[in-house]
């Protein structure tokens, strides 16, 4: 009965993963911007999720102000795998604050640590709640943010300041440093990377603290 139990939980996990990166995928190709960037994955590997929890993941559960009008539903998903998903902490061992890595929410979808591999793309779920500051930062992969609910401000390089709310669009071309900012308001983003997977971020200027 044990083992039954264990399998069934199973696969209720790998069934749940799967709506959501259905879900996903169906914002991704239906979105012009998303599919022109890096069209979605058609070499999609399931692999296991080992679950990792910061205090970001309760943060987003009990979240008032995620708030959206076309992406309701994805956003349910996403806050629901929260607490099955390893959230990252990329900046462990640098100049950012124990706040910033406890607040910052970062999960994969599609690489490294998530249910999902591919050759062609990395796929995560950025959560940072209001009042938070990421610090610039950069990587070789280009990236784009679509924003799903809440707001922001996304600073980069070379451009002007841009606020951020549901459907909103903000690119980064390879190493072109880059830095968010939540005011009254969160944000929940998908954020995916072309080329460069291999590198992590790193900080930019001295502005972590």
């Amino acid at each position: 009965m044990i083992q039954t139990d264990l399998i069934h939980r199973k696969i209720m996990m790998e069934n749940s993963w799967e709506l959501l990166i259905n879900s996903v995928k169906k914002l991704h190709e239906g979105n012009y911007v998303l599919q022109n960037f890096c069209p979605f994955p058609n070499d999609l590997v399931v692999q296991k999720v080992e679950p990792f929890h910061i205090e970001a993941g309760n943060l987003i559960k009990r979240e008032k102000n995620l708030n959206t009008e076309k992406y309701q539903d994805l956003c349910d998903k996403i806050i629901e795998r929260g607490q099955y998903a390893h959230w990252r902490q990329t900046y462990k061992g640098t100049a950012v604050s124990s706040h910033f890595l406890s607040h910052f929410g970062c999960y994969c979808l599609i690489g490294v640590s998530g249910p999902y591999n591919s050759n062609s793309m990395r796929a995560w779920i950025v959560y940072m709640p209001s009042k938070l500051y990421y610090p610039w930062h950069q990587h070789p992969a280009e990236e784009l943010y679509f924003c799903l609910a809440g707001e922001a401000t996304f600073k980069a390089d070379g451009k002007d300041d841009m606020i951020l709310c549901e459907g909103g669009v903000s690119e980064h071309n390879s190493n072109q440093p880059h830095a968010m900012q939540t005011d009254e308001k969160p944000v929940l983003a998908y954020v995916i990377w072309r080329n460069g997977f291999d590198v992590l971020p790193e900080l930019t200027h001295d502005d972590a603290k």
